[in-house]
């Protein structure tokens, strides 16, 4: 993680390993879109790896701490896309960012937001969390193969379901490319196996 341009007013958690596992296909210098972006664990670890960078969440307090990346550049967004309207509608981007977070009316307009060539990473909780903590509602979990039927017309790279130790969840995962038209068969080099979730 370079040290270079903004840091957060405040020490964040750190990016998801499935996130830094799979960055590499994102295109260099490629537009990356952190939905719910929270106060940016991942918008300023991409800021570090040279992507130009937008984030949406609804919360005051989280766009506030993100004020470094916008004087850097990146576009800020504060917007309840539960509620209202897509903010970025007819627009795609390289990457698609999505972890801990789900509200399935999205779901369409999330992966549509992908470029050709782009890449969804998109991680958050699945069916069997009920057993072990929060969240425990249907709403905000997972079916099984759910992540993998929302990117319909993307090549599935990685994807995972099941169950993390520390701390206890259970989590769907999935890295998933939209094909430019003119491949027929695109090489998407596969991460280090063994990252700790």
């Amino acid at each position: 993680m370079s040290t270079t341009g903004p840091q957060p007013p405040q020490p964040l958690a750190p990016p998801s390993p499935w996130v830094q596992r799979w960055a590499h296909l994102i295109p260099a210098g490629g537009r990356v879109l952190d939905v719910a972006c929270g106060a940016g664990r991942h918008l300023f670890w991409l800021q570090g790896l040279g992507h130009a960078l937008t984030g949406v969440d609804r919360d005051p307090v989280a766009i506030a701490a993100l004020a470094p990346l916008a004087q850097a550049g990146a576009e800020i967004v504060q917007a309840d896309i539960e509620d209202g309207p897509w903010p970025f509608e007819g627009r795609q981007f390289d990457a698609v960012v999505v972890t801990n977070y789900l509200w399935r009316p999205l779901l369409p307009r999330i992966v549509a937001a992908v470029a050709p060539g782009g890449v969804l990473l998109y991680e958050t909780f699945a069916a069997g969390n009920e057993t072990v903590g929060r969240p425990s509602r249907p709403d905000f979990l997972l079916a099984p193969g759910e992540l993998i039927a929302a990117s319909a017309g993307l090549r599935v790279v990685a994807y995972e379901d099941g169950f993390l130790p520390s701390p206890e969840r259970f989590v769907q995962r999935i890295a998933a490319v939209r094909p430019r038209p003119e491949e027929t068969l695109a090489r998407h080099r596969l991460g280090p196996s063994q990252v700790a979730g």
